[in-house]
């Protein structure tokens, strides 16, 4: 009998028990993140590869509190639709 168990995948959005997150702190980098962030890859050859992320045009992030309310895109669109017929347009 084979005890390995390299073919069982975990089912998405598990954290597997090895995963220790013991005095981490949720939102440390939110602010430097929302700026973009530099990721610095050191391969097994030697070279570096450094790449540089930005949010895409357009793209926002909600903070937590927020994103409690609306979860999706989905969410966020239809209640600033149904904001938008609130404002009032400008007479020309």
């Amino acid at each position: 009998m084979n005890n390995n168990n390299s073919n069982i995948e975990p089912p998405d959005n598990d954290m597997l028990p090895e995963y220790d997150f013991t005095g981490g702190v949720r939102g440390k980098h939110y602010q430097e993140y929302r700026q973009g962030h530099t990721v610095t890859i050191h391969q097994a050859d030697g070279t570096t590869v450094v790449q540089h992320f930005t949010m895409a045009e357009g793209a926002i992030m909600l903070d937590p509190d927020v994103r409690e309310f609306f979860p999706n895109a989905e969410a966020v669109n239809h209640a600033l639709r149904t904001l938008i017929h609130l404002i009032p347009q400008e007479k020309i």
